[in-house]
């Protein structure tokens, strides 16, 4: 493909030594619910611009195109009886799409517990919950139980706990942070690093060693303007660096792909944590091989019944 934007956005991870991207939070839902999401967004002021507004097809053609070689399919209930139904939309989709890390979700609800299970049994790699649009406190005791379930199997969970961009009464580090207190061993990874609350959520990374962070929309210029990571706390980042993984919120962002890898840049971090970051820190995570000779990510092979991957 020879696309200015695939050639810009391959050139990026080709230039770091790294065979592709792995991007932990990409959002891939039903058709009618995708619908919804869209719709509300055209109806923000001022209007928030999707780039990659296409057919299911095409939007994974062109993260094929642009080297990732592995992504999720972000999904979120915002009510109840409804994780069940996009649990098995999303086996579905996973199961014809050889390169998206099965995702599945969840709702404190009753039966919470059986579809989570279900979920893992299915082979479910990863889980999104939406503390904001589902308006539910993470401590929930229905919840326990299935927290308690993530903890011991190990599953990354990507959760958006932060308060941006609009505040929930359950949003910020205190609620995230008792559940953290009664299972240490979460694998949280804290959607868009957190914003606004960084430097609070930089410290759940310190205090507990499974939580991580992902880029997704952190250092762009759309979110720079609003929600400015503090520059004090770059140090930090940079300790932290085998702990943030790259996200970008395809296809729902108003810039190009590239800008999320090219904001990256700008942060002041070596390009060591720029291939962690990018690459070696998911794939240690999730198990998927790596790149031989670079230490702590493994060799890459195929991906069967991906062509060129």
């Amino acid at each position: 493909m020879d696309d200015p934007a695939v050639v810009s956005v391959q050139r990026f991870w080709q230039e770091l030594g790294l065979p592709g991207l792995i991007d932990v939070h990409t959002h891939f839902m039903p058709q009618r619910v995708l619908d919804k999401v869209w719709a509300y967004f055209d109806a923000v002021e001022p209007r928030w611009h999707i780039t990659y507004r296409e057919e299911e097809d095409e939007r994974l053609a062109v993260l094929r195109a642009f080297g990732v070689r592995a992504f999720t399919s972000m999904l979120y209930p915002h009510k109840p009886d409804m994780a069940r139904w996009l649990n098995d939309w999303s086996a579905g989709f996973a199961a014809r799409t050889p390169d998206c890390l099965h995702t599945a979700t969840f709702f404190p609800e009753p039966g919470v517990e059986g579809y989570v299970d279900a979920a893992l049994e299915g082979g479910a790699r990863v889980f999104k919950a939406h503390v904001q649009v589902g308006a539910y406190d993470p401590g929930d005791a229905l919840l326990d139980p299935v927290w308690g379930t993530l903890a011991e199997s190990g599953t990354p969970i990507v959760i958006h706990c932060g308060s941006g961009p609009d505040p929930g009464k359950y949003t910020g580090p205190e609620p995230v942070g008792r559940v953290l207190a009664r299972h240490p061993r979460l694998r949280l990874i804290i959607a868009h690093m957190g914003l606004p609350e960084y430097a609070d959520f930089l410290g759940l990374a310190e205090r507990y060693e499974g939580v991580h962070l992902d880029t997704t929309m952190a250092f762009t210029d759309f979110t720079e303007s609003r929600w400015p990571f503090p520059r004090a706390e770059r140090g930090r980042l940079a300790a932290l660096g085998d702990r943030v993984l790259f996200g970008s919120d395809f296809p729902n962002i108003p810039y190009g792909y590239l800008h999320a890898l090219d904001a990256l840049t700008r942060i002041g971090q070596d390009e060591e944590w720029l291939r962690a970051v990018c690459y070696g820190n998911a794939a240690r995570l999730f198990g998927i091989p790596g790149i031989p000779g670079i230490p702590g990510i493994p060799g890459i092979p195929g991906i069967p019944g991906i062509p060129g991957i």
